[in-house]
């Protein structure tokens, strides 16, 4: 019969929740409150986004709408900044702050930015992580703690993913808080909702590692590997 273990919500499902629920909040009531602030100078989110690329030299990046809520994300395979609508025609500092992120990421494309590349060549062994480490892990508890840290190895993709995305994304975030005052799209005293926005933005990635981490944890934990082995 299937069991499941009160620890594993206890340590791993709770505070996930918690830190992942939390980070989700901050993005969401923000963005919706400075999304009701409208820029002093009239940028929509794609024309913010515009004048950063152009002057940043970058000609080739097309910027379209697509559907969805904060569905934001730069492709660098097919060089487009792909806006959520709310974003791409909004003229707020919620929607230029979203906006600007984005076009960081593809100025570090341009730039060749060493985290960028990294995080994208491990975008398969992630994957590979992702599907199979918890499984193995989990199949390991009744086999052999050999197994469970193969498991743990192999989900530890998605941890080395996860860690190269932070400074991908806290560096998206600073060029775009940036090079919005110095390009003249908001002024020096509008940028505290910009701040406010990728701040909490930011900490959506925070805690992703922090539940992978205790993913592991808790498996290397029942297998023995740190403490004493589940009997």
């Amino acid at each position: 019969m299937f069991h499941v273990d009160p620890r594993y919500f206890i340590m791993v499902v709770l505070p996930g929740l918690i830190i992942g629920g939390l980070a989700s909040f901050l993005v969401r009531t923000r963005f919706a409150r400075y999304s009701r602030v409208r820029s002093r100078h009239g940028f929509s989110g794609a024309e913010a986004a515009r004048v950063l690329l152009e002057q940043a030299g970058i000609h080739d990046v097309k910027i379209r709408p697509v559907n969805g809520y904060l569905t934001d994300h730069y492709n660098p395979v097919s060089k487009e900044l792909a806006l959520s609508e709310d974003v791409y025609a909004g003229h707020s500092l919620a929607a230029i702050g979203v906006a600007t992120h984005e076009a960081g990421h593809a100025i570090q494309h341009a730039r060749n930015y060493a985290p960028l590349w990294i995080r994208s060549a491990l975008v398969p062994l992630a994957g590979i992580g992702s599907n199979l480490g918890w499984i193995v892990m989990a199949v390991g508890l009744a086999i052999s703690p050999f197994v469970v840290l193969i498991g743990a190895a192999l989900f530890s993709a998605v941890l080395l993913f996860q860690l190269v995305t932070l400074p991908v994304e806290f560096d998206a975030s600073a060029r775009a808080k940036r090079l919005v005052v110095e390009a003249g799209i908001v002024d020096m005293d509008e940028r505290y909702a910009i701040d406010k926005v990728l701040n909490a933005a930011a900490l959506t990635y925070v805690a992703a590692v922090v539940t992978t981490v205790l993913t592991i944890v808790y498996y290397l934990m029942r297998a023995g590997l740190l403490g004493n082995r589940d009997e």
